[in-house]
């Protein structure tokens, strides 16, 4: 289904009628795929990242009013942008739940749950229905009023998870959906004692040999969600108990992950199949990795001559015994050189050393598969590679000639195989130079790359993937691309007076963020078009793409 149609058709679903949603008009024509500027489009259209569309269609706002007050994002789809494009919000958005625990009989014979009242931790995490990409979380521990309780959310769809802090009690997971003109509902019914299984056991190392660590244990689902609550396992005997409903306790098999309670341990984590029947009928054994040994080592810099001071080294994999190990990363010194403990490998998987190089390093970020044997281990230098450097060119609009002073911010959205995902975004110290022209020198990744020129023109996005870079390629070009014409768009953001958050019914101080809602490479994707903030009257203005 093209986008445009499923958002139509969830905004139908959704029941959304407020400001911005106006009459759903027609298909468009096919849109053209592959562009690299308005002029290779259609009338009326602009070249956006995915080809060239419609600039009013698939258009997203997400406002956020007063996320510290409890008024989270509300966000709906643009059917037809106007150059006064109020935005009429709903009251706050709130997901209401009620929780009980065993029945009991009431006046006329019958039965009626009881409200559980005492404290639970509430943790939901989602994202939003309508713009891909854009993460929902809240959490919080609050004591029921009779049962009920209440959370505000951004509207999106959520995961759920209620934990009651009594530890004899297993956590509860159900799914919700939360849209700005009615919030979402949930109830969880907790399990009584007789519904309640407990699932008792042993954590060995080896044989009779304890862990000599402080672990603990919890049992998930295939999909890796909490059956169980987390449990410490007994130092001296190594015995721990964990506490299932019994619908859980009834499937064939689940996963049982037992982790080191501190990161500097070292200790690997192992996650078991088992079947929870009550009690294992044999101790679980982590594996004995051996003792912990210390490995040292050099970092160069490209060049393979010069030291690389400041760049994070760790060493993570699989240990003896079939766990699995991360070690706690370092820095090097200004020699370039680190120091780890950690364990010994295994001949058949060698562990994997990563090193990170600091921000002013040109190297680039560099896994690799080192053999640490059972004695302290001295390391060959490793030299990192150069970065890929990507470089393009940005003209202004219908090509009237170089566009510079254009900022350009690198965002990371995805790991290439072997390589983990670079880490956060950044935006290149340089804007583009008198000649349109930029340089970037990234890891390997894939990237959205966005480019944010001024004069009242609107940001453009493009995606990008970087592969490794070698000795005969370390440059990547990118083909020339033109900025849009930019339409001016303002308007007042209002909701209803809450006597409390809004009595005269403005948002002030609201953030507001366009996307256009796209399909790039067979998965959906969106692209922030722009983002501002309302003033103390309620009044927002941006700039967005337009022919």
């Amino acid at each position: 289904m093209p986008v445009s149609r499923a958002l139509r058709t969830l905004a139908l679903a959704l029941g959304l009628t407020g400001a911005g949603c106006g009459f759903l008009e027609e298909e468009p024509p096919p849109e053209q795929l592959v562009c690299r500027s308005d002029a290779e489009c259609a009338a009326g259209q602009v070249c956006f990242v995915d080809g060239c569309g419609n600039p009013g269609g698939d258009i997203v706002v997400e406002v956020q009013p007063h996320p510290k007050a409890g008024l989270l994002a509300q966000d709906f789809p643009v059917d037809r942008l106007r150059a006064e494009q109020n935005l009429e919000l709903f009251s706050p958005v709130r997901l209401t739940g009620t929780v009980t625990r065993g029945t009991a009989t009431t006046t006329d014979g019958g039965t009626a749950p009881i409200p559980y009242r005492a404290p639970i931790h509430l943790l939901a995490t989602g994202d939003s229905r309508l713009i891909p990409g854009v993460a929902r979380r809240q959490e919080t521990t609050l004591t029921p009023d009779d049962g009920a309780w209440v959370l505000p959310v951004g509207s999106g769809r959520y995961t759920v998870t209620l934990t009651p802090v009594d530890p004899a009690l297993p956590p509860l997971s159900r799914d919700a959906f939360v849209d700005p003109s009615s919030g979402g509902v949930v109830a969880f019914e907790l399990p009584t004692a007789s519904r309640v299984v407990t699932l008792a056991g042993t954590l060995v190392l080896q044989g009779t040999k304890r862990v000599d660590a402080d672990m603990e244990v919890q049992v998930l689902d295939e999909f890796l969600r909490p059956l169980s609550q987390r449990a410490r396992v007994a130092r001296g005997t190594g015995a721990f108990q964990l506490v299932l409903g019994a619908e859980d306790a009834a499937r064939d098999t689940v996963l049982l992950r037992a982790t080191p309670v501190n990161a500097g341990d070292l200790v690997p984590w192992k996650t078991f199949v088992v079947e929870p029947s009550g009690t294992l009928p044999a101790p679980l054994e982590l594996g004995d990795p051996g003792a912990a040994v210390k490995v040292e080592g050099r970092v160069l810099e490209m060049d393979g001559q010069t030291p690389m001071a400041g760049a994070r080294v760790s060493l993570q994999g699989r240990v003896a015994g079939g766990g699995t190990f991360k070690g706690v990363p370092v820095l090097t010194d200004a020699q370039g050189r680190y120091q780890l403990t950690s364990l010994p490998g295994v001949a058949e998987t060698p562990l994997t050393l990563v090193i990170v190089p600091p921000p002013s390093s040109r190297s680039r970020l560099t896994p690799q598969q080192v053999a640490v044997a059972a004695v302290d281990t001295v390391l060959p230098d490793v030299t990192c590679p150069e970065r890929m450097t990507v470089v393009g060119s940005v003209k202004n609009p219908e090509g009237s000639g170089p566009a510079s002073g254009v900022r350009v911010v690198a965002e990371p959205v995805g790991a290439l195989d072997g390589y983990p995902q670079p880490p956060l975004g950044f935006e290149s110290p340089l804007t583009t130079d008198s000649n349109g022209s930029f340089a970037l020198a990234l890891d390997p990744g894939e990237y959205r790359l966005d480019f944010l020129p001024g004069e009242n023109l609107p940001r453009v996005s493009r995606f990008v993937t970087v592969p490794a870079g070698t000795a005969d390629a370390e440059v990547m070009t990118l083909a020339a691309f033109t900025l849009s014409r930019g339409r001016s768009l303002s308007g007042r953001i209002t909701l209803p007076p809450d006597p409390a958050l809004a009595p005269d019914g403005i948002a002030a101080n609201a953030s507001v963020r366009f996307f256009r809602v796209v399909t790039v490479g067979g998965r959906p994707e969106s692209i922030l078009l722009a983002q501002t903030v309302s003033d103390s009257t309620g009044r927002y203005s941006t700039v967005l793409p337009t022919r």
